[in-house]
């Protein structure tokens, strides 16, 4: 019996159904509510594999497409010979002649469909059906999982340590498994398996292997974050965080501004008795965090961004964007910071250098040039350690 396609592409069947399997197609209905991949898109791939495992096992030079009904599960394979005046290729070609006898509206260039279904096609149709449901499943749980976190990268979340292989850390966030690498590990942090922590999600990638997550523990926006979570008025856009400078595992530096004048951004984030703070600093593992607050004015927002320091005095060069700060004696070493981090991290924050000297000093230093510019100059005053180069702390 043959299957023919007219030239208004109805089509005619004859003989009984082959591979009926009304029970595959409702687990198709039923992979589409639970993984979410329509049943045309399943049924598709699965015609196009079937027509892969036929040429593949049937070494057949035929023009063929695979016919899988939606509601029976019956298959047919289908050879495809064009109507020419002269046949070259009986496998791809019929005659006007032949193609009428069957249906007498064939015209030149129409396609007769004619039905080669093997007698034991039945058992590699199924394997094969099964391999493209599985793939396709596969595929749409990933796709699921990437356009899920794609649409978090810069957020927060909670995942558990799973194993540690070649220092890097991988974290289970509940659908999927992401990679915690040492560069994004705060120093000296060590990490327990079954371990809740929070981590930033830096970067998602589509891979081979299905999307590939990149957290951290070090990147300034995981403190932001962190903020946003245990201060309401950040949240709710009371209080905005300005900067964020940071030395992971050792210290950071957050300032803060108000959008509210009846509201203390410092004291927000504080909280009562260091609450807040304390949370943060808990989940940190320790690292000590300054708030400070922000203003306008660049030589108020350095002397605040050298706190616990307190400022004499502050004098500002713009087109070489240098702040020189004058400090009492007695704090030179404090707005210093053990090995220059405190100059450092002001530095950073503000986007300021910052040559910081006594008052002693800069009495009697105008002839003999002395201090420290943090981040250009070497030397670090008392304490003697190298700062980093001033930077903007902002999260970006």
């Amino acid at each position: 019996m043959t299957t023919v396609a007219g030239p208004s592409g109805g089509r005619k069947t004859g003989g009984r159904p082959k591979g009926a399997n009304a029970d595959f197609i409702q687990a198709l209905a039923q992979i589409e509510d639970e993984k979410g991949v329509p049943v045309a898109a399943l049924m598709e791939a699965i015609e196009l594999a079937l027509v892969s495992a036929y040429r593949r096992n049937f070494g057949t030079a035929q023009n063929v497409r695979v016919q899988l009904d939606a509601e029976t599960g019956e298959f047919r394979v289908l050879a495809l010979r064009q109507v020419v005046e002269e046949v070259a290729d009986p496998r791809t070609e019929i005659s006007l002649e032949e193609a009428r006898a069957a249906d007498p509206n064939y015209r030149l260039g129409d396609t007769v469909e004619t039905e080669v279904t093997p007698r034991d096609f039945g058992r590699i149709a199924a394997q094969t059906a099964k391999q493209v449901v599985l793939q396709r499943i596969r595929e749409a749980e990933r796709g699921v999982i990437f356009e899920e976190f794609s649409d978090r990268e810069g957020d927060i979340v909670t995942g558990v340590v799973q194993r540690q292989e070649f220092r890097n850390y991988y974290v289970n966030l509940g659908k999927t498994e992401a990679v915690l690498a040492p560069p994004e590990q705060i120093p000296g942090e060590k990490l327990r398996p079954g371990e809740r922590i929070k981590v930033y999600i830096v970067e998602v990638r589509k891979t081979p292997k299905g999307p590939q997550i990149y957290l951290s523990r070090t990147h300034p926006g995981l403190v932001k974050r962190l903020f946003e979570l245990e201060v309401p008025e950040i949240h709710d856009g009371l209080v905005e965080i300005k900067a964020i400078a940071r030395e992971p595992g050792s210290r950071a530096k957050v300032a803060v501004a108000s959008r509210d004048h009846n509201v203390d951004p410092v004291g927000a984030c504080v909280g009562a008795k260091g609450v807040r703070v304390q949370a943060i600093v808990r989940e940190l593992k320790g690292e000590k965090i300054d708030i400070i607050p922000w203003s306008e004015d660049p030589a108020e927002y350095v002397g605040n961004a050298l706190r616990p320091a307190k400022v004499v005095s502050t004098q500002l060069d713009p087109e070489q964007k240098v702040a020189r700060v004058v400090v009492p004696d007695y704090q030179l070493s404090l707005a210093i910071g053990r090995e220059g981090q405190n100059a450092r991290l002001a530095a950073k924050l503000t986007g300021w250098r910052i040559d910081i000297k006594s008052q002693s000093q800069a009495q009697g230093s105008e002839a003999a040039g002395e201090g420290l510019i943090a981040g250009t100059d070497p030397a670090v005053g008392a304490e003697g350690g190298p700062p980093a180069s001033g930077q903007d702390g902002n999260e970006g």
